[in-house]
């Protein structure tokens, strides 16, 4: 069923801008919250999937993020240097790159954890539990591919 045409495309515009607007304003609430800790709000989905072990490899982090590898390596670079993460080469196929957060990575997702739902539920405080559910649900079926 379609329910847009080419005479009543607004209102797309309308879910796509407030779309748009809803992702701008929770990343400058996770920037303004991470600000001084060393990590960017692009850096939080990596580090949360490395610490609950869903994701080990670059490629599971690109695929699961659903952005470029190129940007994975950028980040994973950074959280190296900043001593957060370790690359190893896998034992039995060598041109696989594990990914294990250090001590300080398991310190730093730790405070993660505590950050994020904080900024999550001051955005959200506006929804009742059930409109929060139909909205998760709406979403969920919006980008389900």
């Amino acid at each position: 069923m379609s329910l847009y045409h080419e005479d009543s495309f607004l209102p797309v515009q309308r879910i796509v801008s407030a779309l748009s607007k809803a992702r701008h304003l929770l990343t400058a609430d996770m920037h303004a919250a991470f600000a001084g800790t060393g990590v960017g709000s692009s850096h939080v989905g990596a580090l949360l999937l490395l610490s609950l072990g869903i994701a080990c490899t670059s490629v599971g982090l690109s695929r699961l993020l659903g952005v470029d590898p190129g940007f994975v390596t950028r980040i994973i670079d950074r959280l190296e240097s900043q001593g957060l993460v370790r690359r190893d080469r896998d034992n039995p196929d060598r041109r696989v790159v594990n990914l294990t957060l250090t001590e300080a990575g398991r310190n730093v997702a730790a405070r993660i954890a505590e950050i994020v739902p904080a900024v999550l539920n001051r955005r959200q405080s506006g929804f009742t539990p059930l409109e929060f559910a139909a909205l998760s649900s709406l979403l969920g079926r919006l980008v389900d591919e």
